[in-house]
């Protein structure tokens, strides 16, 4: 399984409750789809840097995970069709190897 982060946006108006829900409903859809939730980081309500459907802040949260591709694209697609969300996104973490690791260092050294 691949090492994922995924960060989405929701608006500003719900209750904690609603917000801990929604977290804990897009967590079930990784694990449903073999996939493991390895840390959630919660922002909280930030303000945008534009606005978007007519919000001005929005409450940021980063989730990062391992998962199959099936589990990334079932969650892209829960993630869209949620009015709740007003923008996310999905990275994968590309995993270094140890001497692409010290390639890099070096580089950095001969600078």
């Amino acid at each position: 399984m691949a090492s994922y982060e995924v960060m989405y946006i929701l608006v500003p108006n719900l209750e904690d409750e609603a917000y801990a829900a929604l977290n804990q409903r897009f967590s079930d859809v990784i694990v449903e789809n073999g996939g493991q939730v390895d840390k959630m980081d919660v922002w909280g309500k930030r303000r945008l840097a534009y606005e978007i459907k007519k919000w001005r802040e929005g409450y940021y949260v980063v989730t990062y995970f391992e998962a199959p591709a099936a589990a990334v694209k079932e969650l892209d697609r829960v993630l869209r069709i949620n009015e709740d969300v007003l923008r996310h996104i999905i990275v994968r973490h590309e995993e270094q190897s140890a001497t692409q690791a010290k390639g890099k260092e070096a580089a950095e050294d001969v600078k």
